[in-house]
């Protein structure tokens, strides 16, 4: 047992340095430093109060030296030593358990064990990002000495990017965001059955694209089409899928090279397994494939998805010369049904805006 010095440095470039009582345990032939008290920063450190503590240590063992007064008499008044901030951390972890995330982390993980609490782990990493984003080392001493976390006294970055291995699989992804939605519809009411889907990307700043070695399997960093318009950088593509209210019912990361015609698939069969009932789903037209929509009609599914007409489809084309009333929607919206002797599986909504087509008009008349 001895006393341990770790220091971080901050963004101004100033370091902190903090004190821990630690020792070391040798775990599968090697030695790792176990805390035991954190002390706390050695700026703000109570030497009094480790004098002290020396003390009754040496009254324990005997020694005549530092038996002068009682142990009362010589501890003094209370003081505090140090404190940590719980408010933001507090009304998370209820909102953690609240939507049963804990559960559904100890049915992904079953009957393995672990030397740290992996499910408090992935909760602090997830109220970091909540309460003060930072990168996994960050978060590591973040917990370790700024703030109190219900469960964890502390952890360190490799404690962190392991318990993030175990939710890289889509069937610990898929429980996850299954029971997350299914607690959060339950508490507020939500209704499922129309469900919008959309995707975008996002790009890293880096230099080239990662090549076979470094990708692997799991590599998703790629060029692809980007929504940013930035095509010289490797990006990911994301899905979420949405509740009428906007509540997310599960998202989804591929790699950055994956088209929008290409997921569809996997979204229906991965929402297929939930049990949702009667869905109709909401896309756009970058997912208007025949093949897309005859996927998303299996199993008595519907979809409803958006083509632009000035595209000049035939089908788009022959649904503009049909004759037929408007009917009024509200004041930014006429609709008008229309069935196809060429497509007569599918029905036609035809969508007009008579305040956006009056700006249209005077725009071009300006032009």
């Amino acid at each position: 047992m001895y006393l341990r010095k770790t220091q971080r440095k901050n963004g101004d470039g100033s370091v902190v340095r903090y004190l821990q009582l630690a020792n070391n345990r040798r775990i599968n032939g090697t030695t790792q430093a176990e805390v035991l008290v954190n002390l706390g920063r050695e700026d703000k450190l109570d030497v009094e109060a480790l004098r002290r503590l020396v003390a009754s240590i040496n009254r324990y063992l005997g020694d005549d030296g530092d038996l002068a007064l009682p142990l009362g008499v010589q501890a003094g008044p209370l003081s505090v030593e140090e404190s940590r901030p719980i408010g933001a951390i507090w009304l998370l972890n209820e909102l953690w358990r609240a939507l049963d995330i804990d559960k559904a982390l100890a049915t992904v993980l079953g009957p393995r064990r672990f030397r740290t609490d992996i499910e408090r782990v992935i909760f602090a990493l997830v109220a970091n990002r909540a309460v003060a984003p930072s990168s996994k080392l960050a978060a590591a001493e973040w917990v370790t000495h700024a703030v109190a976390v219900p469960g964890l006294a502390a952890m360190d970055k490799d404690q962190a990017m392991r318990a993030m291995d175990l939710l890289v699989t889509a069937d610990a992804q898929g429980q996850v965001s299954e029971a997350v939605f299914f607690a959060a519809a339950n508490l507020l009411n939500l209704e499922v059955d129309l469900i919008f889907f959309d995707t975008t990307s996002t790009y890293f700043e880096r230099d080239g694209e990662p090549d076979a070695d470094e990708a692997g399997e799991q590599g998703l960093r790629r060029f692809g089409h980007s929504k940013d318009h930035r095509r010289d950088l490797p990006q990911i593509v994301i899905g979420l899928a949405v509740t009428r209210e906007g509540i997310p019912v599960r998202c989804w990361v591929w790699p950055g090279d994956t088209s929008d015609m290409t997921v569809i698939e996997q979204v229906k069969d991965d929402l297929r397994s939930w049990r949702l009932g009667r869905v109709v789903t909401v896309c756009d037209s970058g997912f208007s494939s025949r093949e897309n929509m005859a996927y998303l009609q299996r199993a008595g599914g519907h979809y409803i998805c958006g083509v632009k007409m000035r595209e000049g489809s035939a089908q788009a084309v022959e649904a503009l010369s049909r004759q037929g009333r408007y009917q009024e929607v509200r004041d930014n919206l006429r609709v008008k049904e229309v069935k196809l002797g060429s497509d007569p599986g599918r029905r036609w909504i035809i969508c007009h805006n008579p305040i956006e087509a009056e700006r249209d008009r005077i725009r071009r008349a300006q032009q």
